[in-house]
C-alpha cells in the first residue's frame, strides 16, 4: 500500500478514532497544494464560485474569506444554508472533486488488518471496505440496507454510545454517506439505507459535518427510539364506518385508529371516546362525526419536545424520513422507555452512595487520596468528590482492600465494579439503546450484596 507524503505512519489511526478528514489533510498528503484553485458551478441558477486552497488547508473565497471547513465555504459562496462542499469543490485544473480526493486519502492511509501496535481494532479496514462497497452502490441507486445493531457490529460495538454514534458518522461522512433514517433516532433493530446525501440542503437538512461542525448535542431520546414510532400504523380511511373502525380497535385493542387519504395525508383519528361522543350526540351521525384532530411529530424529535402534546392527547402520529406517517407513541410507550432509562440511573445512584459510605468509613481522606490523585492536581477536598473511578482505584489496591475485612475476592469485585464503571458511563452520556437487563441485573445484585457489608 503506497504510503502519503509527509503522512505519519500513525496517522491512519483517525480511522480508529472517528475523525473527519480535513482539506489540510489532503495538503498534508501532498494531494492539494496550497494556491490550487476551486470552483463550483450551480448551473440551474447559472452561477459559478471560486476560492483557493490556502498554506494552512483553509478555502479562500473571492471576498477573502477563509474557512476551513469545505461545506460552510461552499454554503457562504452560494448564500444557502447547507452545502456538501466536498462535492460542489473541484480542483480548476484537474476537475477532480475534493471528495474523490478525500476518497483516494482514505485508501491509502488505510491501516492494513493486524497492522500498527495500539489499533483498537481487530480489523480496523473492516469499516473502511464496507463503506467503500456502500458508496459505490449509494452511487448506483442501490443503497445497502442494514440494521443499525448489524452497523454498529461492524465497528465491534453493542450499542450506541455517545463516542461510537460519533465515530460511525465520521466514517460515514469520510465516505460521503449518511444513514436514512439516521441511525441515532430509530430503534436498534431499525434498518437504516445507506445513501449518499443531498448536494442542497435546508438548514435542517442532512448535509455530512465537517470536521469543524461536529459538535452535536447528544441529549436524550428521539421520537423514533421508541419502537412503535416506525413500527407500522393502523388506519382506516375518511370513508370507513364506524364498524369497521370498531372491528379493527377491538380485533388490534387499539384506542385509537389513524384516519388516512394515503400514507403522507393525515386526516386525524377516531377513538373510543371521539366514537361514544358523536353518537351520542346523533344515533344516525356519519362516520366523519368521529374524526378528531390527530397530532404528529417527526421520527427525529426530540421526545422531550412531545410530552405536553403527548400529556394532553395520549397519542402522537410519528412521520418517518420519507414524511409518511410511519407509526404511533403513545403516553404508554413513553412512561415503558423512561422507567428503562431511569432503573439503572437511581440503582447507579444508590451504588455510588452504599460506595462512597464503604470507603470513607473505612480509610482516611488522605489514604484515599494518596491513591486517587497522586500528583495532587484534583484538590480533593472530601469524599463527596470521589467519582466511580475513585471508588475503583481505592479498592483494588491490596492493602486498601485487606481493611475492609470482607471475606470476598478482590480481584472479582473489583472487575465487576470496572464493568459497571461502562454501565454508568452509557446512562450519564444519554445512550439512547437501553441498559441490557443483564446490567441491570448485575447492578441489584451488587447492591444487594453491599446492603449485607454496610449494616
Amino acid at each position: 500500500m503506497p504510503k502519503v507524503p509527509g503522512v505519519p505512519a500513525t496517522r491512519s489511526a483517525y480511522l480508529l478514532d472517528g475523525r473527519r478528514v480535513t482539506v489540510s489533510d489532503l495538503v498534508t498528503g501532498g494531494m492539494l497544494a496550497a494556491g490550487t484553485a476551486l470552483k463550483f458551478k450551480r448551473p440551474r441558477i447559472g452561477e459559478t464560485h471560486r476560492a483557493v486552497v490556502t498554506d494552512a488547508g483553509g478555502i479562500k473565497l473571492e471576498d477573502g474569506q477563509e474557512f476551513m471547513s469545505p461545506s460552510r465555504a461552499a454554503a457562504v459562496a452560494a448564500d444557502i444554508p447547507a452545502m456538501d462542499g466536498w462535492h460542489a469543490w473541484v480542483v480548476d485544473s484537474s476537475r477532480r472533486s475534493l471528495d474523490s480526493l478525500r476518497q483516494e486519502f482514505l485508501d491509502q492511509v488505510a491501516v492494513r488488518p493486524g497492522g500498527e501496535a495500539g489499533d483498537a481494532s481487530p480489523d480496523p479496514l473492516r469499516p473502511h471496505e464496507f463503506l467503500k462497497d456502500a458508496r459505490s452502490r449509494a452511487d448506483a441507486g442501490d443503497p445497502v440496507e442494514i440494521s443499525v445493531r448489524e452497523l454498529l457490529t461492524l465497528w465491534t460495538a453493542k450499542s450506541r454510545g455517545h463516542r461510537i454514534s460519533q465515530r460511525i458518522e465520521a466514517d460515514l461522512a469520510n465516505h460521503g454517506l449518511i444513514t436514512s433514517p439516521s441511525f441515532r433516532a430509530v430503534t436498534p433493530d431499525a434498518a437504516v439505507r445507506l445513501v449518499t446525501a443531498p448536494l442542497e440542503s435546508g438548514a435542517s437538512g442532512a448535509v455530512p459535518a465537517d470536521a469543524e461542525d461536529t459538535e452535536e448535542l447528544d441529549v436524550g431520546l428521539t421520537v423514533g427510539n421508541l419502537p412503535s414510532a416506525l413500527g407500522g400504523v393502523a388506519f382506516v380511511a375518511p370513508t370507513a364506518t364506524f364498524e369497521e373502525a370498531i372491528t379493527q380497535m377491538l380485533l388490534n385493542d387499539y384506542s385509537q385508529l389513524a384516519v388516512l387519504s394515503g400514507t403522507h395525508t393525515l386526516r386525524g383519528a377516531v377513538t373510543w371516546k371521539s366514537i361514544a361522543q358523536a353518537r351520542h350526540a346523533s344515533p344516525s351521525a356519519s362516520f366523519s362525526a368521529a374524526i378528531v384532530r390527530a397530532h404528529e411529530a417527526r421520527y427525529d424529535q426530540e421526545l422531550i419536545d412531545v410530552l405536553t402534546t403527548l400529556e394532553a392527547s395520549d397519542f402522537v402520529f410519528v412521520r418517518d424520513e420519507k414524511n409518511a406517517i410511519a407509526g404511533i407513541v403513545t403516553t404508554a410507550d413513553v412512561v415503558h422507555a423512561y422507567g428503562e432509562l431511569a432503573t439503572p440511573f437511581f440503582l447507579l445512584g444508590e451504588l455510588d452512595q452504599m460506595l462512597r459510605h464503604v470507603i470513607s468509613r473505612t480509610f482516611t481522606l488522605e489514604e484515599v487520596t494518596s491513591l486517587c490523585d497522586t500528583d495532587g492536581t484534583r484538590s480533593i477536598r472530601s469524599f463527596d468528590d470521589l467519582d466511580m473511578g475513585d471508588y475503583q482505584r481505592s479498592l483494588e489496591n491490596p492493602g486498601s482492600w485487606a481493611k475492609l475485612g470482607w471475606p470476598l475476592d478482590r480481584v472479582a469485585f473489583v472487575k465487576r465494579l470496572d464493568e459497571l464503571r461502562g454501565v454508568r458511563n452509557d446512562v450519564m452520556h444519554f445512550n439512547p439503546d437501553p441498559v441490557p437487563a443483564d446490567s441491570v441485573e448485575k447492578l441489584r445484585n451488587i447492591l444487594s450484596m453491599l446492603r449485607q457489608y454496610c449494616d
